[in-house]
């Protein structure tokens, strides 16, 4: 039996959680199992579609009803090329939330709200709260850039209070947290829960390889390194030497494995090249990448598919938080949400002496 509600905030009562802690889609780590093992216990678990043709994301999510009845969400692209396709996924299969990583579109927001989904964006700057919160938006998903990295480089401790004085919504905090300690700083800094990644991937309900977690946990705090050369966006990985290495290799050295990768990717996802430059054209346009940029965008997803599904590490990158360097074991969901609700609600009562 995992702990009853002892924390209620506007996340809780806006998602119908107990806890107010979101295990964030993180793209191949955030499959059914992770994500039933969460809501079961109590926090909102976030499946990972964008790496996901539509039928496996509708077989997940399928997957995930059959393993809990409690809320859960679906991560999606907003710029995917066949996105309205996949809110109709969600909207027919009752999904409670739809997270976008890069904003959604305005329209997007209202069909979802229509049919009773709650919309919850990732922002990395005040600005992009407020845009997203004028078109609707349910709540708000802030990184910090201790997180993934992708969201840009300014720490939780000073994007979260920006973002809370720019919107008049939920916010929940992601980006370096881990334990109760960091859930009670967030909710006396005025959020509304906290999102983990690296943490929920460590856990013994996350489908990557014992021996990938294994080789997360011998990282210390300076083991991760945030990157631009797998992609052309900045993302943080676990300090690999095929991390290293990439970071050294030129241009022109990295063409001929990013062009097998693409091909790869074709294969995995069914698309045709035209499928393929609709998207990336979508892609160009929503996120402002260069013609480079572009030709590295199927990097990332093959890339980790290797290193984290596969487990071939010499083959394959390790996304990660920085906060891989302070954890030491492999709980449960059930045990960790639990362990982090009553350490906070100890905090949180200690705090209250000081006044």
């Amino acid at each position: 039996m995992t702990t009853e509600r002892l924390l209620r905030t506007a996340l809780t009562d806006l998602v119908g959680v107990r806890h107010p802690i979101v295990q964030t889609g993180m793209g191949w780590v955030a499959g059914p199992r992770l994500v039933a093992g969460t809501a079961n216990a109590g926090g909102l678990g976030i499946l990972a579609s964008a790496t996901m043709t539509l039928d496996e994301l509708e077989k997940a999510i399928v997957e995930v009803k059959s393993r809990t009845d409690e809320p859960f969400g679906v991560n999606l692209r907003a710029d995917a090329a066949d996105a309205p396709a996949r809110c109709d996924l969600l909207i027919e299969h009752g999904v409670k939330v739809a997270s976008f990583a890069l904003a959604p579109r305005p329209e997007q927001i209202a069909k979802l709200k229509e049919h009773d989904l709650v919309v919850i964006p990732s922002v990395g700057l005040p600005k992009h709260a407020r845009k997203v919160a004028s078109w609707g938006a349910d709540a708000v998903m802030i990184q910090g850039g201790e997180g993934g990295g992708h969201t840009g480089s300014v720490p939780t401790t000073l994007l979260l209070p920006t973002v809370l004085d720019a919107v008049d919504i939920p916010v929940v905090a992601a980006g370096g947290f881990f334990d109760g300690r960091g859930l009670a700083a967030a909710l006396s800094y005025g959020a509304a829960g906290i999102g983990m990644g690296t943490r929920f991937l460590l856990t013994r309900d996350s489908a990557v390889p014992d021996a990938v977690k294994d080789l997360y946990l011998s990282y210390d705090v300076n083991g991760t390194v945030v990157t631009d050369k797998v992609d052309g966006m900045p993302h943080r990985m676990l300090r690999t030497q095929l991390v290293e290495e990439i970071e050294e290799s030129s241009r022109l050295k990295r063409l001929t494995p990013t062009l097998r990768r693409t091909l790869e990717f074709k294969r995995m996802t069914g698309m045709s090249w035209l499928e393929l430059a609709r998207d990336g054209r979508e892609m160009k346009k929503s996120q402002g990448r260069t013609l480079g940029q572009m030709t590295l965008a199927a990097n990332t997803p093959m890339m980790l598919k290797s290193g984290l599904v596969d487990g071939d590490t010499d083959a394959g990158v390790l996304a990660s938080g920085q906060v891989v360097g302070v954890l030491d074991d492999l709980p449960t969901c059930e045990a960790l949400i639990d362990r982090i609700v009553a350490e906070a609600v100890t905090c949180l009562k200690r705090a209250q002496s000081y006044l």
